[in-house]
């Protein structure tokens, strides 16, 4: 494929350091380092072109080198606790259209954390985000009899109901979270607004147990759970097969 019809660029942000979980991006996960799953999906994706990850860490950058993915190096002011998202893939746009003359045409960023992705869920959701003329898209799980409460000055405070009249659960108005799993947005939604999400927002529907994502060591045990028993450790695209 020449450079020019490049247009669906997959950005994986990985920084070294951890507060929760050291070194969760290359933790083992389901007999692979946690990066590889979401390096493995974006590759077999048909609608991603390439697959980057932006990282400020050699062990980082060592496996997404040995699974196939393209190394951006995140300078280290773009890499603390309170660097955001947004300004790695910012940056890696930068990187990826000057440096290497590779035109951006969709982020397609994919958080690490979040492996639990169904094979085509990522193909579904461009389709979904250029059906619907979209500048950017977010993956998003429906709440389903979650109960909300929030600790206010005052006191408890129920969010997403009245708990003076619940009423039936049927009854209340369909809720999303914003799961984590799956981000869509165009490189000058992120150079305008410094945000993941511009003003036409689409959204991709997953399935709850999608949500999960590790964030500590006891999250492995779920995750390993969850893709053994929906078949999605068995993907073929490792470093074997590059």
């Amino acid at each position: 494929m020449e450079e020019k019809e490049i247009r669906n660029i997959a950005i994986i942000p990985a920084r070294g350091g951890s507060k929760g979980l050291r070194g969760k991006n290359i933790h083992p996960v389901a007999g692979r380092p946690l990066l590889a799953w979401s390096i493995m999906q974006a590759r077999e994706s048909e609608r991603v072109d390439r697959v980057f990850v932006s990282t400020d860490d050699p062990e980082i950058a060592a496996v997404a080198e040995r699974y196939g993915a393209g190394v951006i190096r995140r300078p280290a002011e773009l890499s603390g606790d309170r660097a955001s998202s947004e300004s790695a893939l910012l940056h890696a746009v930068e990187v990826l259209e000057r440096e290497h003359a590779i035109p951006v045409g969709l982020v397609v960023f994919l958080q690490a954390t979040s492996p639990l992705r169904k094979p085509g869920d990522i193909d579904r959701a461009i389709g979904r985000f250029e059906a619907e003329g979209a500048d950017s898209l977010i993956s998003v799980t429906r709440l389903d009899d979650l109960t909300v409460w929030e600790r206010q000055a005052h006191g408890w405070q129920s969010v997403n109901f009245d708990f003076r009249n619940r009423g039936m659960r049927q009854e209340r108005p369909q809720q999303y979270i914003e799961n984590g799993s799956i981000y869509l947005v165009t490189p000058e939604v992120l150079r305008v607004c410094g945000n993941r999400i511009g003003n036409r927002l689409s959204v991709y529907e997953m399935e709850f147990w999608q949500t999960w994502e590790i964030d500590s060591i006891e999250e492995i045990d779920l995750i390993e759970f969850y893709m053994f028993k929906k078949n999605l450790a068995g993907q073929e695209s490792g470093p074997e097969n590059p």
